[in-house]
């Protein structure tokens, strides 16, 4: 009797912890793909702005607006076929698409207002604090919305395939 009631209580809680093992492997996978794109992103900026002569040396924002649209086609690659495959997504992939650089586009406002505001608002122009400003603390502000916007409205949850995902997991 007590073997069969420590095998209900075992069993309750791996259906409770089932939906978060496959959130923590989501966003795990999410986290990976992040990295890839955060090293297009920040390669791409640091080139446009301080390579050689620096082709835009003097337009941060313009050199971040191109490194993050670059990040973003490489984003959405990877976390449409890779961290969300598993989910069903809207029924016109073109609208996914078009949904995820929209998301993109308002992430990469919330990016280019801290550097902005860094660099313009408070003169702090140097290329450490360009990167800091772009690359730390917005890119990190960004991709909290991100991941809250992909996962509501870009790759939203389909109950029957996000129950054969947690039944992997």
């Amino acid at each position: 009797m007590e073997l069969m009631r420590a095998e209900n209580k075992r069993s309750a809680l791996a259906s409770l912890m089932s939906p978060l093992r496959g959130l923590v492997r989501e966003f795990s996978k999410f986290g990976v793909v992040g990295l890839i794109a955060l090293v297009v992103d920040v390669g791409l900026f640091n080139l446009l702005m301080y390579a050689g002569s620096g082709l835009l040396d003097d337009k941060p924002l313009t050199a971040k607006a191109i490194a993050v649209v670059a990040a973003t086609a490489v984003s959405y690659g990877l976390n449409r076929n890779w961290t969300f495959s598993h989910r069903g997504g809207l029924e016109s992939r073109w609208r996914e698409y078009a949904l995820f650089f929209g998301l993109n586009g308002i992430a990469m406002l919330i990016t280019l207002s801290v550097l902005w505001f860094s660099h313009y608002a408070l003169g702090l122009d140097s290329p450490l604090a360009d990167n800091i400003s772009a690359n730390v603390i917005g890119l990190g502000l960004g991709t909290v919305f991100r991941f809250w916007s992909y996962r509501k409205w870009v790759f939203p949850a389909d109950d029957e395939s996000d129950a054969e995902h947690s039944a992997l997991v």
